[in-house]
Parts: C-alpha cells; sequence; structure tokens
C-alpha cells in the first residue's frame, strides 16, 4: 500500500490561501515559525509532490533532503504515485491538487494556526473522506 499523506496548516475558520499565498506569510510569531519548521522537518527524506505554484515557493534547501516533483492536471494521480513506490508521499497544497488526490490520503496532519483574517481559499472538510471540494465561496 503506498503511503500518502498530507501536512498542512489553517486558519480558524479553514483559511488556506489569499491572492495566492498563505494568508499568513511572513508572520514572525513564534508558532508560524514553528509551523513552516516542523512543514520541514516532518517531511525531510520523503516525497513532495505538488502544482508548480506551490513547489516555486519551496525553498532551495529542500531541494537537498526531499524528493519533490511538480505535477501537473492532466497527469493521472494513480501513475504520480506509482512513481514512489515504497516511499511516503506528501501531497503539497492547494484546492485543485487536493480535490484530485483527498481520496488517496490517508492520513491528515493539519494545524490550526492562530489566523482569523481575510482568505480566499478554504479547506473543505470533505477532502478528509475523500470528497471533492465545495464551491470555494468562503466559510
Amino acid at each position: 500500500m503506498i503511503d500518502v499523506r498530507c501536512i498542512c496548516a489553517i486558519g480558524l475558520r479553514g483559511q488556506l490561501g489569499l491572492n495566492g499565498h498563505l494568508p499568513w506569510e511572513g508572520n514572525t510569531d513564534p508558532l508560524f515559525v514553528e509551523d513552516v519548521t516542523r512543514f520541514f522537518a516532518v517531511t525531510m527524506g520523503h516525497v513532495l509532490i505538488a502544482g508548480p505554484k506551490t513547489i516555486a515557493s519551496v525553498p532551495e534547501f529542500a531541494f537537498k533532503d526531499r524528493t519533490i516533483d511538480v505535477i501537473r492536471s492532466h497527469e493521472d494521480p494513480e501513475s504520480v504515485l506509482a512513481r514512489y513506490p515504497g516511499r511516503r508521499i506528501y501531497v503539497g497544497g492547494g484546492i485543485a491538487v487536493w480535490d484530485v488526490y483527498a481520496r488517496y490520503i490517508q492520513h491528515w496532519d493539519i494545524t490550526r494556526l492562530p489566523y482569523d483574517g481575510e482568505a480566499d481559499r478554504w479547506f473543505d472538510p470533505a477532502w478528509l473522506v475523500g470528497g471533492p471540494a465545495r464551491a470555494q465561496t468562503g466559510a
């Protein structure tokens, strides 16, 4: 069985994104810094797959100690996952990616951050049971 996981952070109301970035990006509060540090520690030595925008935000150092693969919407998810037999695969974020890969994710590691501001992308609880996203109209 392929070990497919997701590690992500959401705001207090499920906020995921704002204008193509994390809404709390650049926040130097220790809780936010700790979350980023933990993400890189947990995914170290494993596979991270994500779309081009998410991979473009990954710092250069991260390419040295994990396998990173840019995935495209036209690729068959089962074929993508089959590239990494015996490996733990983390599915990087974004609504479009999780809409396709949620049904394969066996473990969700979600950190709720103390952010309660603006967002234009929201976490969909249906992903937790492998379902498709609802319309992204807000929470």
